[in-house]
């Protein structure tokens, strides 16, 4: 997986293996601003496979929200493609697959409305943000049909994993994520994702696509 660069949008990995920054090109005229938010050829040339979304979700969050650190068993795994489309956030990618060279590491994004960014984060990666503004509004593309009991929930104040949130007041918590298993709890818990087997179900789509680009 590596960087991919068009006229109009750009990917590039981020630290944690399995996330990407997708940068677009806006074009303003007098009316305003365009932009493609997703294009699956270039994403696709970035990840080696071609990804699918089944569902799409929206939410909307006041300022010092903190959604996260969420994830799903893999397999069967969830794939997260995360737009801005109001507001601002932090956009944090976290490493939760046991066996992973960088296990319990992060890399953070900043997300705006304004700014024509999104990322991809693989199955088995955890995902958290923090709303920077009110009414921040949020999208996400799903690779599968969400399923509560395969939700993965780690705190997303775990001091193992040390997120820079930086708020202005005390962060706001869904009772589900104020009462989260730490990141060892979920670990010792058997509730983790496999690093093994995160990136065979990588390869098992790089193979049904090279096999559906061959035919």
């Amino acid at each position: 997986m590596g960087s991919v660069s068009t006229r109009s949008m750009a990917v590039r990995p981020l630290a944690i293996d399995g996330a990407h920054l997708v940068t677009s090109q806006p074009f303003g005229d007098e009316r305003g601003d365009f932009f493609e938010v997703y294009r699956e050829d270039v994403l696709t040339e970035a990840l080696g496979y071609r990804p699918r979304f089944l569902q799409t979700n929206v939410s909307t969050s006041c300022r010092n929200v903190v959604r996260g650190v969420h994830g799903a068993m893999t397999p069967p795994g969830l794939a997260k493609f995360v737009t801005c489309l109001r507001g601002s956030l932090l956009d944090f990618v976290v490493d939760v697959r046991t066996g992973s060279p960088t296990f319990g590491q992060w890399d953070m994004i900043v997300l705006s409305s304004r700014g024509g960014t999104a990322v991809h984060v693989e199955e088995g990666l955890g995902h958290a943000f923090v709303a920077l503004e009110d009414d921040t509004c949020v999208q996400y593309l799903l690779s599968d049909l969400y399923r509560p009991a395969e939700v993965l929930t780690v705190h997303p104040l775990d001091p193992a994993i040390g997120l820079p949130l930086n708020l202005p007041g005390e962060p706001i918590l869904s009772e589900r994520d104020a009462a989260a298993p730490t990141l060892r709890e979920a670990g010792e818990l058997g509730l983790l994702p496999r690093y093994e087997e995160c990136l065979a179900l990588r390869q098992a789509r790089v193979r049904l696509t090279e096999v559906a680009t061959a035919s």
